[in-house]
C-alpha cells in the first residue's frame, strides 16, 4: 500500500513494521517480547520517598520549562516529566528499545525513520500522544527560542511528516546510521503546554508530559517535590518495569558543597555523589555512618571516560598558538596532584573517547590515514603519528632530572619558538604583550587543584589568575565564550556522532551558547565529523572517530584532566534498597531515582 503526501509532494511506501526499537550496528540485547530489563528488580515496591540534594550548581531554578535559553530549570526535571519514541537500557549501548513508540521502521536508504505510536500512551492531563504532539515538539525545539544545540544537533533532519493520527515520519537529509536514535530520544510534550504563547514566555506553566513524576509541592529558593503518577500510561510496559518505585522524589537546593554533606549527616537527605577525593576520604564520616543508617558505596561502572578538561579558548589572540597551548598543558603537574589531593582516586584523560572503541591508540591505521591525508593542511603534523598521551612528570626521560624540570624545559623551547622570552620579569612577544591568562569558575575546591599548575607557569614568566563567580555568571560569559582558560566536564559516549558539530564544529564556534567553548574552527574537523556522521559501516565509523580523537587531542585546545571508574555514593542503608545487579552504564543518582525503591519501614 501507498500513502500520498500531496501537501509535500512526495510518494512513500508504509513501512513493514516489525522492529521493537533500533540499534546502532546490529543485534540488540533484548528480544521482542522481552518481560524487563535485567537490572531492575520487576517487583519492587511501589511508595515511599526519596530525598536528593540539587545536582545542579545554580543556587536555585527560576522556570519549570528546561528548553528555552535563559534561566535554569530543576534538576531532574526533563527526566522525570518527559518521555521519548525509544529508550535505552543501562546495560547496552547504541540501542534504543520503544517506549512511546510501539515500533520503528528505518528506509532501506536511512533517509528516513517512521514510528508507530503506542494507542495506551497518555499525557498527564490525560490528553493521548498524537503524531501531531510529535511533530510539534519537534518544531519547536529547533524553533528560534531554545538552546542552539538542538539546531545542531538535528541539523540533518528534514523535517516531520504526520502520516496518520499514530505514525509520524522523520525525513533526514542523508543517511546517517544515529539519526533514528537521536529523533527517538528527544522529549515529547503536548501541544497544549503554553497554547497561544511563544515558547520563551512558556516559564512557569508545568509541563504537560508523559513521564512517570509530575510537579508536586515547590519551596522556591529550598525545594521541589516530584510525585508519581498513579495512572502513568507505561507503568506495566516491559522498559518500564521495576522503574519510577518512589511515590515523592524530593529534591533540596544548597549554596555550597560544606552545606551539603553536612546536611547529608544530618539526615536532611538519603543519598549524595561525591566528586571530590578529598570530602570522601576525609569528611565523609559520622555517627550515621558509625550505625549503619548511611553506607559509603563506591560502584564500578563501564562508563566512557568522557574528556573533563581544562579549555583553552582559541579566540583569545593569546591562545591561538598550538606551541603555547601545548606549553600550557607541560605544566600540569597531574602525577603531583593525584598523589597529594585526591589519594590516587583518579586515572588521567588521555583523549576524546576513553574506555570506547573509538578510542585512538598507536599509530593511525590504513583507515584513518586515508580520511585525514587530504585534509593534511588543517591538522596538526603530530596527528599523524602516535595516538596522544598527555605528559608526565613521574616518568623523566632522563633518570637524573626532575620529570617536572623536563617538561618545563620543553615548555621553556616551545614557548621561545612561538616568539615568546623573558623581558622585564614576565613572559612578552615580540609586541611586548605578556602573557597573562585568566582562569574562570565557580568551584569552592578548584582553587587547591590550581594552585600548583599556577606556581608551574609562573616559573615560565607565564601568569595565571584565577577568577572565581558564581555560576549564573560563568553561564553568562560561557555563553558569550568570554573567557581565557574554564573547566568542563564533557560526558563521554561510546557511539559520538551529530553532537560533535555542536562541540567542535566551525559553525557552532561563531554560534552564541553553542558548546564548541574551545572556538575550534577547521574544515578539517568538520570535515572528520562528517565522515563519522555519514559512516555506513562500523570499520568506516571507528577510523572517523578514531581520526577525531587524533586530531583535537594533538590540537591541545582540550588540556586532559582526570577521571574516576566509580561512582562514589553515599546512601542511607536504613530507607533505601537497590536492585541486586549493577548496571554497566549508569550515571550516580538517576540510577537510583530509576530503579531503587523504599524500604517500608526504618528501624526504630
Amino acid at each position: 500500500m501507498r500513502v500520498l503526501l500531496t501537501a509535500l509532494g512526495l510518494l512513500l511506501c508504509a513501512p513493514a513494521w516489525a522492529a521493537q526499537g533500533y540499534a546502532l550496528w546490529g543485534d540488540m540485547k533484548y528480544p521482542p517480547g522481552f518481560a524487563h530489563f535485567d537490572y531492575v528488580n520487576p517487583d519492587a515496591p511501589k511508595g515511599g520517598e526519596i530525598r536528593l540534594v540539587s545536582n545542579l550548581r545554580l543556587s536555585t531554578f527560576d522556570k519549570y520549562n528546561p528548553f528555552t535559553m535563559r534561566g535554569a530549570a530543576p534538576a531532574y526535571l526533563a527526566q522525570l516529566m518527559f518521555d521519548t519514541l525509544l529508550t535505552g537500557s543501562l546495560d547496552e549501548e547504541g540501542a534504543g528499545y520503544g517506549l512511546l513508540a510501539e515500533d520503528v521502521a528505518v528506509a532501506p536508504d536511512g533517509l528516513s525513520a517512521t514510528f508507530r505510536l503506542r494507542k495506551e500512551a497518555r499525557f498527564h492531563n490525560g490528553d493521548p500522544v498524537l503524531a501531531a504532539d510529535i511533530k510539534h515538539s519537534y518544531d519547536t525545539l529547533v524553533g528560534p527560542h531554545t538552546s542552539p544545540a538542538y539546531k545542531t544537533m538535528l541539523i540533518d533532519v528534514a523535517g516531520v511528516d504526520v502520516v496518520d493520527e499514530r505514525t509520524v515520519r522523520y525525513r533526514f537529509k542523508r543517511a546517517n546510521r544515529e539519526l533514528p536514535l537521536t529523533v527517538g530520544g528527544l522529549p515529547v510534550f503536548s501541544r497544549k503546554w503554553g497554547e497561544g504563547k511563544p515558547f520563551n514566555e512558556v516559564v512557569m506553566e508545568p509541563p504537560i508530559g508523559s513521564g512517570p513524576y509530575k510537579i508536586g509541592p515547590v519551596k522556591f529558593g529550598k525545594d521541589i517535590t516530584y510525585v508519581r503518577d498513579p495512572q502513568y500510561w507505561a507503568r506495566d510496559l516491559n522498559v518500564r518495569r521495576g522503574t519510577a518505585n518512589f511515590d515523592r522524589i524530593l529534591v533540596k537546593i544548597y549554596r555550597d558543597n560544606t552545606a551539603k554533606l553536612e546536611a547529608l549527616k544530618a539526615g536532611e537527605f538519603d543519598l549524595m555523589t561525591f566528586y571530590s577525593a578529598g570530602d570522601w576520604a576525609r569528611r565523609v564520616n559520622g555517627k550515621r555512618f558509625d550505625s549503619g543508617e548511611l553506607v559509603k558505596g563506591e560502584f564500578q561502572h563501564k562508563l566512557p571516560t568522557g574528556f573533563q578538561s581544562y579549555v583553552l579558548n582559541t579566540r583569545r589572540p593569546l591562545l591561538q598558538d598550538v606551541r603555547v597551548r601545548q606549553a600550557l598543558g607541560l605544566a600540569v603537574d597531574y602525577e603531583w596532584m593525584n598523589r597529594q589531593l585526591f589519594y590516587n582516586s583518579y586515572t588521567r584523560v588521555r583523549g576524546l573517547f576513553g574506555n570506547t572503541q573509538c578510542a585512538a591508540t598507536g599509530m593511525p591505521s590504513p583507515q584513518e590515514l586515508a580520511l585525514m591525508e587530504p585534509l593534511r593542511a588543517g591538522i596538526p603534523p603530530t596527528a599523524f603519528g602516535p595516538a596522544y598521551e598527555p605528559p608526565r612528570t613521574d616518568q623523566p626521560k632522563d633518570p637524573a632530572i626532575d620529570g617536572l624540570r623536563e617538561n618545563l624545559r620543553r615548555a621553556q623551547a616551545m614557548l621561545h619558538e612561538a616568539g615568546w622570552e623573558v623581558r622585564d620579569g614576565a613572559l612578552r612577544n615580540a609586541q611586548g604583550t605578556p602573557l597573562v591568562l585568566e582562569y574562570l569558575d565557580s568551584s569552592e575546591g578548584r582553587a587547591a587543584t590550581l594552585a600548583s599548575w599556577v606556581q608551574n607557569l609562573s616559573k615560565l614568566g607565564i601568569q595565571l589568575k584565577h577568577r572565581q563567580v558564581d555560576f549564573a555568571l560563568l553561564q553568562q560569559r560561557w555563553q558569550k565564550f568570554d573567557f581565557d582558560i574554564t573547566s568542563l566536564n564533557y560526558q563521554g559516549t561510546a557511539n559520538p556522532g551529530q553532537e560533535y558539530y555542536e562541540i567542535f564544529g566551525s559553525k557552532a564556534a561563531d554560534t552564541e551558547d553553542s558548546g564548541n567553548l574551545a572556538g575550534v574552527k577547521s574544515r578539517a574537523v568538520d570535515g572528520i565529523i562528517s565522515a563519522m556522521v555519514s559512516a555506513k559501516t562500523e570499520p568506516e565509523y571507528r577510523a572517523a572517530c578514531r581520526a577525531l580523537d587524533r586530531v583535537i587531542s594533538h590540537s591541545h585546545v582540550l588540556l586532559p584532566q582526570w577521571f574516576s571508574g566509580t561512582h562514589r555514593m553515599a546512601y542511607n542503608a536504613w530507607r533505601l534498597e537497590r536492585p541486586k545487579v549493577t548496571p554497566p552504564y549508569f550515571r550516580g543518582e538517576t540510577w537510583a531515582i530509576d530503579t531503587w525503591w523504599a524500604k517500608p519501614a526504618a528501624p526504630k
